[in-house]
């Protein structure tokens, strides 16, 4: 089977700034389930072994698309790690929910993916850790996603701030650094992002947007995640009793995935991910 990848595209995110997109389809003449795919905190696209897990799902005939989010600290020209920092220092959970927005109207109005398959009518968006979080919010908002999978999702935003000296100490000096243990870059993150928090409260509460969800919603999360503890799994199973949940016996919080990736097949944990994902797909 002939995989196709168009890389580095773009489209529209918040605030008027371009992002980058892949698109990871096959060449069957077959309708194609969308699949997109919303990366975490310091994460982009083209991490680790996500190119071949967009592989493996359009392998098994979705019309895959991965992105990264506007404000991620990456550019369309260079959209691995972080070379715009100004921007990663602006970001907010808001920006990236009017990402995904912006992502499904730039899908209306493209008619090439039509024409190559991809079913708009069947739309499955899943998310990593932060993306996680705000996926299950986007599907809660917007009908064109028929089902929300969520790897390794946080469950609460407000829950991941620091205590409140800390909090103190960041709104006194406007700007946070946080390390970036692999690029040891000193990401700034401005106050503004609790400003925003704050601002938009009840839209991005994520247990609001769990318990009103009227569509399939699958969890999937790592016994031996650090990251986010599998608690958080458990909450969001709670506020959704309809869910489907599938916890991976010692998977961790990149289910066994690291940057770079240099192997050409899938750690075992990232195999149960895309095959549990699949199957749920295919049978809601």
């Amino acid at each position: 089977m002939k995989i196709i990848q168009n890389s580095n595209l773009s489209f529209i995110g918040s605030n008027q700034r371009p992002t980058a997109l892949d698109e990871i389809y096959s060449l069957d003449g077959a309708n194609k389930p969308i699949l997109l795919f919303a990366h975490g905190f310091k994460g982009f696209k083209d991490w680790g072994h996500f190119p071949l897990i967009a592989r493996a799902f359009a392998t098994a005939g979705f019309y895959v698309i991965k992105f990264n989010f506007s404000h991620n600290g990456g550019t369309v020209d260079e959209p691995i790690d972080f070379p715009d920092l100004k921007a990663f220092s602006i970001n907010s959970y808001w920006k990236e929910l009017q990402d995904i927005k912006n992502l499904l109207s730039w899908l209306t109005i493209n008619s090439e993916l039509k024409d190559r398959g991809a079913d708009l009518s069947n739309l499955n968006l899943l998310g990593h850790s932060r993306g996680g979080g705000v996926s299950l919010i986007a599907a809660q908002q917007y009908a064109l996603i028929k089902r929300v999978i969520t790897w390794a999702a946080i469950h609460d935003f407000e829950e991941r701030l620091p205590d409140e000296n800390e909090l103190n100490a960041w709104k006194k000096s406007g700007v946070r650094f946080i390390e970036n243990g692999r690029t040891k870059q000193q990401m700034p993150m401005r106050y503004e992002f609790i400003e925003d928090l704050r601002a938009n409260a009840e839209l991005l509460k994520i247990k609001n947007a769990v318990k009103t969800l009227n569509k399939p919603q699958l969890i999937i999360h790592g016994t031996d995640d650090s990251t986010v503890p599998v608690t958080a799994a458990h909450q969001l199973k709670k506020w959704n009793p309809k869910a489907a949940i599938a916890l991976i016996a010692a998977a961790q919080h990149t289910f066994d995935g690291q940057h770079p990736w240099t192997k050409k097949t899938l750690p075992r944990a990232t195999k149960i991910a895309v095959e549990k994902t699949i199957s749920f797909i295919k049978s809601t």
